[in-house]
């Protein structure tokens, strides 16, 4: 508390509408006729401006196992391929889906927002306050795709077959791309116990993003001297404006987070992740290209820290990893509870022994084992958001999930 007030979470910076995609082959097949896809077209890098393009992307993607998020020249080219499917809509942005798993924890929150529409408003809890920047209602909703391990596809010189579940994210959105930021949002920090910085990747437009830049970093002056700044990285859709974020931001972040794929991105190579010679390596080259108090590399066997600061985020890389695994298991909706009976199910072995050989290792390194949990329907979208809301929940008045 100060002056009687509770320090909150602040949870930043943007928000979606998301359109999750239930994945049926049946439905890829055909539309894998219709525009006459053979197994040379598949890509993941050229562009997706029609909903061939599209269909050509998810495939490729599928075919690799890899998780991304890719631009899409429009909306319309979403709409079109998302009316083939069933479709849930949901919140998506790191900030708003680590806030909703702090709001299922108990634990209220602040979201800076820079749209909103009638479904912020109608999914978003009481517990979460808004802060935004949107001067009027837009939708531009972000595809998710999510393939289950070993998913099929026939097409007619070959078959997909995905050799692990992943997600995948296709969006055009305007305001996530301008990256307004609220003014409000000073004030909001002024009280903040932690604050989650996410979503400058979408940005296109290097001098708006130096701008934006600017404009937080006056926001930030607020914050208390012992609030925590956590960044969780993103697929960047344009790589080189990571590193403009990096030189303007890193002086104040004390947690910096990514996922396995992220961590590949930036080596520009594949890490086998249960051998402890190429994940020490990579831990190696990635904290010299990115020096932080706490630098967390979060994946589907293990999580770990390295850092001067690394050894004080245990607690809250464990809690991360309980609740990630907690959404794996049952999607959205779960409970403290539900938390908890996680706790009790196994962890992946090797996983656990990455870890040990890790920690051996690196003196300042400090890690968990994620679980080995066999679900015949997993979710995999917002994982890594959820992550983030278990590790800043340790961070709370509240404390972790029990």
């Amino acid at each position: 508390m100060i002056g009687g007030v509770d320090r909150k979470l602040v949870l930043g910076l943007g928000g979606t509408v998301d359109y999750e995609l239930r994945w049926d082959s049946a439905v890829l097949e055909r539309l894998a006729r219709e525009h006459d896809v053979r197994m040379r077209d598949l890509t993941t890098t050229a562009s997706i401006d029609d909903e061939r393009s599209l269909l050509l992307t998810v495939l490729a993607f599928a075919a690799t196992g890899a998780g991304a998020e890719r631009f899409v020249a429009s909306s319309d080219v979403i709409e079109r391929f998302a009316a083939h499917f069933e479709v849930a809509v949901t919140l998506g942005g790191t900030g708003v889906r680590a806030g909703l798993v702090l709001d299922s924890l108990g634990i209220p929150s602040v979201q800076h927002l820079v749209s909103i529409d009638d479904n912020v408003r109608r999914l978003l809890p009481e517990s979460i306050s808004i802060v935004s920047s949107a001067e009027r209602d837009t939708l531009d909703p972000h595809l998710i795709v999510q393939f289950p391990a070993d998913a099929r596809v026939r097409l007619a010189d070959g078959e997909v077959v995905s050799p692990g579940a992943n997600r995948l994210i296709f969006a055009n959105d305007p305001p996530n791309r301008a990256m307004a930021i609220a003014p409000a949002l000073a004030d909001a920090l002024e009280g903040a116990s932690a604050f989650l910085i996410s979503g400058f990747n979408t940005m296109q437009d290097h001098d708006l993003l130096v701008q934006r830049l600017d404009d937080l970093a006056a926001a930030m002056r607020d914050l208390p001297g012992d609030a925590l700044v956590y960044y969780e990285d993103a697929g960047f859709y344009t790589r080189a404006f990571a590193e403009t974020v990096r030189r303007r931001l890193l002086s104040g972040i004390h947690v910096y987070g990514m996922n396995e794929d992220e961590l590949q991105e930036y080596l520009g190579r594949a890490v086998d992740l249960l051998d402890p010679d190429e994940v020490i390596g990579a831990l190696g080259e990635i904290r010299a290209l990115i020096p932080v108090p706490a630098l967390v590399v979060h994946t589907r066997y293990w999580a770990l820290a390295v850092g001067p600061d690394a050894a004080r985020h245990r607690a809250a890389l464990d809690s991360a990893v309980r609740v990630a695994a907690t959404r794996f298991r049952l999607g959205d909706g779960f409970t403290r509870a539900d938390a908890a009976q996680t706790a009790a199910m196994n962890r992946h072995a090797r996983g656990a022994a990455l870890v040990e050989a890790v920690e051996d290792a690196m003196m300042d390194a400090v890690g968990v084992a994620a679980f080995s949990l066999d679900v015949p329907s997993p979710t995999t979208i917002g994982l890594g958001d959820t992550f983030v809301g278990g590790f800043l929940a340790a961070h709370s008045r509240n404390g972790a999930p029990s």
